[in-house]
């Protein structure tokens, strides 16, 4: 007997079709993505909007109390106040957002890829809000008659930081195109594509 005869015979007792999948298994599998995801955005979210209003501050007062004020250091702690707040709006926005989703298989892959899309539009907002904090701590330092070697040593850290907030942007990008295809092969209900996802 042949390995399909014997699977066709196994399948029979089973009352399961050839190509069966556990659906439990997939919603448990889509609800663990999007907590993953939620967890995720909350955390940025938070560190954006602590560490840009606590910067902000900070780089205001210092520059208030200094006989000589630069112009670019106000202009640098307003950026980051004005980006910790945009990111307070998205993230109540994202929260509501949430609520329009129904509880099942396919409501929550598509809360799933909701947040996996704003993920990958928060990073990539993210990842451009470097340029501008560059260009004002630089301008700052220049203005304030800091050494080059330092304007430069801050200009590596940030292209670093820029690099690392790339790959960070590119693994939202594999989730998110990861919940794409896993809606594409359900919409098609295609049963072998379904057991290979």
């Amino acid at each position: 007997m042949e390995f399909q005869d014997l699977q066709k015979v196994w399948d029979a007792q089973n009352n399961r079709p050839l190509y069966a999948f556990d659906e439990s298994a997939l919603h448990n599998t889509i609800i663990s993505k999007m907590k993953q995801g939620k967890h995720i955005s909350n955390a940025s979210e938070l560190i954006t909007i602590i560490v840009n209003v606590g910067a902000g501050i900070f780089i205001a007062m210092i520059n208030l109390f200094k006989t000589s004020s630069n112009i670019s250091m106000y202009l640098l702690a307003f950026w980051m106040i004005g980006i910790s707040l945009y990111a307070s709006i998205s993230r109540i926005k994202r929260i509501r957002n949430n609520r329009r989703f129904d509880r099942s298989m396919q409501g929550d892959l598509d809360n799933a890829l909701d947040v996996a899309t704003y993920q990958v539009r928060f990073s990539r907002l993210m990842r451009w809000n470097i340029l501008p904090v560059a260009v004002f701590t630089i301008l700052g330092m220049l203005e304030s008659g800091k050494s080059l070697w330092l304007a430069l040593g801050i200009s590596l850290f940030l292209l670093l930081a820029n690099y690392f907030a790339g790959w960070e942007h590119s693994i939202y990008k594999n989730r998110k195109k990861s919940l794409e295809i896993l809606k594409a092969k359900l919409e098609s209900e295609d049963p072998q594509a379904l057991a290979s996802a």
